[in-house]
């Protein structure tokens, strides 16, 4: 392998590692309200726009992942259809309003806003549409990153009740490339899914000391069926993405 992948690989295995130490303390406390809202049978919300809304589909339906998540999903904030598009969206003040009223989400729930830079428009909103509602608002950012850019602007981890930073640099992306003040190979998805890994099989483990836990199980393992359309039957109503 190249010495370029290999560093990469290095870099990444490296900030996981690192979570360990600076992001301890904050992982705990979000698993701990998690598994308090699930155990009264409520939800965790899920947003983020660009980039950062694969990270709430990364919990979404997926085997192993918890069934209790709810992504709340918006065309104008993803990529499919426009990602120029998109960028000026979560810039825009006022667009993420009307696309939470489409959730049932209360004052017992939690809510995950993920936002790499923390500082657009769309996330800032988000965060305090959650604090309004009265859940509890976890962040996922990075604090450098939003740290630089903020220039005045009100930041996510200014409003959260749980902030988790990532540790990613400004800018995001990690090698330094020849002849250029370029940087490539982005961060914040690989360890935002560490994060959100980490954080959920946490709480399935801490959840399976009552009863079992409300876990998909991959479609090819035995029993799957089952197991699913159970979870399916409990949360359908309440989740419009199943």
């Amino acid at each position: 392998m190249s010495a370029v992948m290999t560093g990469y690989l290095d870099m990444i295995a490296s900030r996981i590692k690192g979570l360990t130490d600076h992001a301890g303390p904050a992982m705990e406390a979000a698993r701990d309200v998690i598994v308090e809202a699930v155990r009264g049978d409520h939800l965790v919300y899920m947003f983020g726009t660009g980039h950062s809304h694969m990270l709430t589909e990364e919990v979404h339906y997926r085997a192993g992942g918890p069934a209790f998540t709810v992504p709340i999903l918006a065309t104008t904030f993803m990529l499919h259809e426009g990602a120029i598009a998109s960028t000026e969206a979560e810039r825009t003040e006022g667009l993420v309003a009307p696309v939470f009223a489409r959730y049932a989400i209360s004052s017992d729930d939690v809510l995950f806003v993920i936002s790499n830079s923390g500082i657009n428009a769309a996330p800032v909103e988000a965060a305090h549409l959650g604090k309004s509602l009265g859940c509890t608002v976890i962040a996922i950012t990075s604090i450098a990153y939003s740290t630089a850019a903020a220039k005045g602007r009100e930041r996510i981890a200014d409003i959260a009740d749980i902030t988790i930073d990532n540790g990613i640099p400004a800018g995001d992306a990690l090698v330094d490339l020849p002849g250029s003040d370029l940087k490539a190979g982005p961060a914040s998805t690989a360890v935002g899914a560490a994060i959100l890994n980490a954080i959920f099989a946490d709480v399935a483990h801490h959840l399976a000391e009552d009863a079992s836990p409300p876990i998909y199980r991959s479609a090819n393992m035995p029993g799957a069926q089952n197991i699913n359309a159970r979870l399916v039957a409990h949360y359908a109503s309440r989740n419009r993405h199943l």
